[in-house]
């Protein structure tokens, strides 16, 4: 492996192991606040409510209280962390906005659990979690699924080739020309060409004077006869 892949490894790692502390951290705030207000009673979770002046405090009691319990132990879990954190985000938000605790330590306690939570639902939970293990086997079904698809469709395909084979057969592999290791594989000449080659190397050399016409000798000139008076 090149230095390039170790360094994208160790940094991949490093991202999945923040994310785990990241979940376990904001998770754990989350699910502790819920039951907190689980264990005081929705009556005592009303009157806090309350008095930080929240308009309809009987409904944010139960509310916040699931909210945090659910939501908090699906952080924790790494399940649906995209849409958790943007859940859990929500109600910190509305939270500050409607109904601001008094005490300045939770005040930030809240801000920093909704900036979390929205930084979880963008980043993702990591390779440690539910959700990547749920990615995993819903690819690898996939993955299945189209090698069974391929393999009936050549089944098909051969039964329509050769009627008379069982379609549950495996379809046939063409075999592949063998070439023996004494056979000649180099280029010859057409035959043409070594008959032309040999009918050039069979024709007398003409010699000097001699002129070819067509292939043959041109005969020489016949002289003029002399005149007799």
């Amino acid at each position: 492996m090149s230095r390039l892949g170790q360094t994208s490894t160790v940094k991949q790692v490093l991202r999945d192991l923040a994310a785990l502390v990241a979940r376990v951290a904001v998770g754990g705030i989350f699910f502790a606040n819920g039951w907190t207000k689980l264990e005081d009673g929705l009556n005592i979770t009303e009157a806090k409510f309350l008095q930080q002046g929240a308009p309809a405090p009987g409904a944010w009691a139960p509310v916040t209280m699931l909210t945090e319990l659910v939501g908090g132990a699906l952080l924790i879990a790494g399940l649906a962390v995209s849409t958790t954190g943007l859940i859990l985000f929500a109600e910190a938000l509305l939270v500050f906005l409607v109904a601001p605790p008094l005490n300045p330590i939770t005040m930030n306690e809240l801000i920093l659990l909704g900036a979390a939570s929205l930084l979880l639902a963008v980043v993702g939970a990591g390779r440690v979690s539910v959700d990547h293990m749920v990615v995993i086997r819903r690819r690898e079904s996939e993955a299945a699924s189209e090698f069974a698809a391929d393999t009936e469709a050549d089944r098909v395909i051969a039964s329509l080739r050769d009627p008379d084979r069982p379609a549950d057969a495996p379809p046939e592999e063409s075999p592949s020309p063998e070439v023996s290791p004494t056979e000649d594989t180099a280029p010859h000449p057409r035959p043409r060409a070594q008959a032309a080659e040999s009918r050039r190397a069979d024709d007398p050399i003409p010699a000097p004077g001699d002129t070819l016409v067509a292939g043959r000798k041109k005969p020489p000139p016949r002289g003029r006869r002399p005149s007799t008076d």
